[in-house]
Formats: C-alpha cells, sequence, structure tokens
C-alpha cells in the first residue's frame, strides 16, 4: 500500500519521525492510509462494539438512546483525527506521540463504556471516566492540530472558531457525568448538540480543506469494513457458546446476508465514485463533501449498521433460548426497533450520501428505508427469526434491484446514442433520478479511475 510519502519525509530524511518532532511533517497530496491510522481505527472500532454491549446488557428505549449518545462522543473523536491525519502524518513525531495518548484514553472509555450510566460499581466511577477521557481526546487533538496549522492563518481562525463550541460542549458532559442517571442523558444530549451543530455552524468559517482526497475516503470505507466486520461477532454472540439447532444456524446465515448486502451497497460501486467527485471537485466544494456525507452522513451508516448488529443478535438470543418456538419468541420493540430502524437508518445514510456525492439517487433507496419504518409495527408480533427474514429478504431484493439496474444493456446503450428528441421520450429516459442517471452518475467515476494519465 502506498503511504504517500513526499520530499523530505522518505528514508533520506533520517529515521521515521527525527523531523517531525517539533513540527508535523505535512501529508503529501497521494498520502494514503498508514498502518498506525489503521491500528487507531481498531481501538475505536473496539470502543463502539463496547457500546453494542452496553445495550445489549439491558435493551431498553432508555438504553437505545444512551447508546446512541455515546456512538455520537466516539465519533466526533475519530472524525476529527481522520481531518487531522488527513493534513501531516500521523504516524511520525509528536503527532504519533499524541495520538498513543489518545489511543490509551479510548481503550481506557471502551472498557468502562458497558457501566457508563451506573455510579461506582465498583472503585471506578464510569461515567467520570468517560468524560475525563473525552476530555483528553479533545485537548491533545486541539493542541497537534494548531501546531499544525502554524503557517496556514485560515486554518487557526477556523481551529479557533471551532474550538468555541467544543469548549462549551465540556461544560454539559462533565455536569451529565457528576449528576447521572436521566441528567447525565439530557446533559450528555445538549453536548452532542453543541458538539456537532456548534460544529457545523463554525465550519462556515472555510477553513477546512482537505488535502488528500483519496487518504480522507480511504479512511471511512476502512473504517466502515471493520465495523461491518465487527458487526457479524456482535451478532455471532447471540448464539452462545455452542449451536445446538438448525434454526440457530438459519437466523445466522440471515444475519450474515444482510451484513453482505450492507457492504455491497456501499462498496461496489458507490464508494469509487463517490472518492471520484471528492477528488475532482473544487477545493471548496470538496471540503463541504467532505464535511457533509462523510463526517456527518457517515455517522448514519456507522450507527445503521451495530443497531442492526445489536437487533440480530438479539434475534439469535430468542431463537436460541426459545422453548415455545422453532422460530422464537416475538422481539421486544427496543430489539424490534434497534433491528428495522437501524437497518432503515443505514439506508437513508446510504441515500443522503449518494445524494451529496453522486447526485443522482435512486428512488428505490428512499423505497425500502421507508417501507423497513413501515413494517416495525408488524414486525414487533412476528416471531423473531421471521423479523429478521423480512429484514434480510428486503436487503437482498434492493441490493438485486440495484444490481440489476446497473448491468451492460447493449440495446439501451445503443438507443441512447440515437435517443429520441421529442419530449416524451426525453422526459421517460433523462427524468433525474433515475436508475439509468444512477448507472451513468456511477460509470463516470470509474470510467475517471481507469483512465490512463494522459487522458
Amino acid at each position: 500500500m502506498s503511504t504517500g510519502v513526499g520530499p523530505g519525509e522518505g528514508d533520506s530524511a533520517g529515521p521515521v519521525g527525527d523531523a517531525s518532532w517539533r513540527r508535523p511533517a505535512m501529508a503529501a497530496e497521494s498520502h494514503r492510509v498508514t498502518s498506525f491510522e489503521i491500528f487507531f481505527d481498531l481501538v475505536f472500532v473496539f470502543a463502539i462494539t463496547r457500546v453494542v454491549s452496553f445495550m445489549a446488557r439491558s435493551l431498553t428505549a432508555a438504553t437505545l438512546a444512551q447508546g446512541l449518545i455515546l456512538l455520537l462522543l466516539l465519533w466526533w473523536s475519530w472524525a476529527a483525527y481522520v481531518w487531522l491525519g488527513n493534513r501531516v502524518r500521523t504516524d511520525q513525531g509528536v503527532v504519533r506521540a499524541g495520538m498513543l495518548v489518545v489511543m490509551a484514553a479510548l481503550f481506557i472509555a471502551a472498557l468502562v463504556m458497558p457501566d457508563a450510566w451506573s455510579r461506582r460499581t465498583g472503585t471506578v466511577d464510569a461515567p467520570l471516566i468517560l468524560a475525563a477521557a473525552f476530555i483528553v481526546v479533545r485537548l491533545v487533538y486541539f493542541g497537534l492540530y494548531l501546531t499544525a496549522a502554524a503557517e496556514d492563518s485560515g486554518l487557526r481562525v477556523q481551529l479557533l472558531a471551532d474550538a468555541i463550541p467544543q469548549t462549551l460542549s465540556l461544560v454539559p458532559l462533565i455536569a451529565g457525568a457528576v449528576l447521572a442517571g436521566t441528567w447525565q442523558t439530557a446533559l450528555w444530549s445538549v453536548a452532542f448538540a453543541i458538539d456537532f451543530g456548534g460544529g457545523w455552524i463554525a465550519s462556515r468559517v472555510g477553513g477546512w480543506r482537505v488535502r488528500s482526497p483519496g487518504h480522507f475516503a480511504e479512511r471511512h470505507r476502512m473504517v466502515l469494513i471493520i465495523v461491518l466486520g465487527e458487526s457479524l461477532i456482535s451478532a455471532g454472540a447471540g448464539a452462545g457458546d455452542s449451536v445446538t439447532r438448525t434454526m440457530v444456524l438459519v437466523a445466522a446465515v440471515l444475519g450474515f446476508a444482510a451484513v453482505v448486502c450492507l457492504w455491497r451497497l456501499y462498496f461496489e460501486r458507490l464508494a469509487p465514485a463517490a472518492e471520484d467527485t471528492l477528488e475532482h471537485a473544487s477545493p471548496a466544494r470538496r471540503a463541504r463533501i467532505a464535511r457533509d456525507a462523510y463526517t456527518m452522513v457517515h455517522f448514519l451508516l456507522i450507527a445503521g449498521i451495530l443497531y442492526l448488529a445489536l437487533g440480530a443478535r438479539e434475534v439469535l438470543t430468542a431463537v436460541t433460548d426459545s422453548r415455545a418456538s422453532n422460530l422464537g419468541a416475538p422481539l421486544s420493540w427496543p430489539a424490534s426497533t434497534a433491528l428495522y430502524a437501524g437497518t432503515a437508518g443505514y439506508l437513508a445514510g446510504r441515500a443522503a450520501f449518494t445524494r451529496l456525492t453522486v447526485r443522482q439517487v435512486p428512488p428505490a433507496q428512499p423505497a425500502a428505508a421507508a417501507a423497513l419504518l413501515i413494517l416495525l409495527p408488524v414486525a414487533r408480533y412476528l416471531p423473531a427469526l421471521a423479523a429478521l427474514a423480512v429484514v434480510s429478504a428486503t436487503l437482498i431484493a434492493l441490493t438485486a434491484f440495484e444490481g440489476a439496474a446497473r448491468e451492460p444493456d447493449d440495446n439501451r446503450e445503443n438507443a441512447d446514442t440515437h435517443r429520441p428528441t421529442d419530449a416524451a421520450s426525453a422526459s421517460s429516459s433523462e427524468r433525474p433520478g433515475t436508475g439509468w442517471e444512477w448507472k451513468q452518475g456511477l460509470d463516470k467515476g470509474r470510467t475517471r479511475r481507469s483512465a490512463p494519465p494522459s487522458a
């Protein structure tokens, strides 16, 4: 894998990191993801899987909401360091040292995550430990980024503007950790609103820049594929240590099929086309795409995967433990909501990501998300295995439908070269958001990426 080493950053500059202890090394425009960044991502993913463990311990509407708050706080921590790693090399010198401190803070936070809303179950106060960990993550981030922006006055102004809401959000974060209970949920929700809302407003200063589009898109792809893999582990935990019933294997296969569909729906053609759009956009639009499509909307994809995994885990538990039916007892409302709303959230996030990048969204995407939300009240009364089967069937149908729409059709392409000029024909073949325009938008990215450098 290319590391995108630029002038003065290779072996000729001496041992790795020697030149960057006082001054971070700028990342080259061809910079790609490093093994150290993957290591950082693994710690982040470990933390978010602990959130799933927290919700699964006592699955209620309250724990679903509390888990979402924890995911949002973790996502801010990860996304902030993606922007930092896009500007400077994170595997060298002072930046690497700082990120190791952050990784330690996130690892400790992950360990106490299942007790995030418990007070003094032992000698450790988990809410205060979490608050302290997130404070360390932010302080190190701003310190490293201000150092990396030493010669960019516009970026320094942007960072100082961003520091205002991020600092203000620490007040409800600490207060919630101290008060605990319902106050903790309410105040940490306020902290999240200040973080994201204030950060989005502060971004209007316009100082953010994406130095390496390939690196930025690759970081999001890689963390998504890691989360997909971990979701299989989390879901499989519902089957217990051994499997002795056929229906448990059927449930596991259905859950696996659902995860495979999530992978295909994002990685097969959308991800390369989105990266191509990011690469060829103007600097200002590139920053907006990075902020909105990747930093903001990608969270819906991550959260959707984790909630689906949580719901599938509950299905496997129900089928394994059920005494009355081989299909498992109906899921509880929280479990059904996690399974159906989580999948719908992923599809809605994918549609929004598509709209912000390649700009054409086929109607099947939002329709599938809406269908799952409509079916949610019905799923509450279905056997657990049947509820999972509906979700998997919906994802398989959507994946097959989009795959069929993208299949090369020589007759269609030949007809396109002699497209009728009358208004009726034009309206049927050029309507915005159709499967044809979706194919054209994705194919454009593929053509650009496969073209020779001289093209």
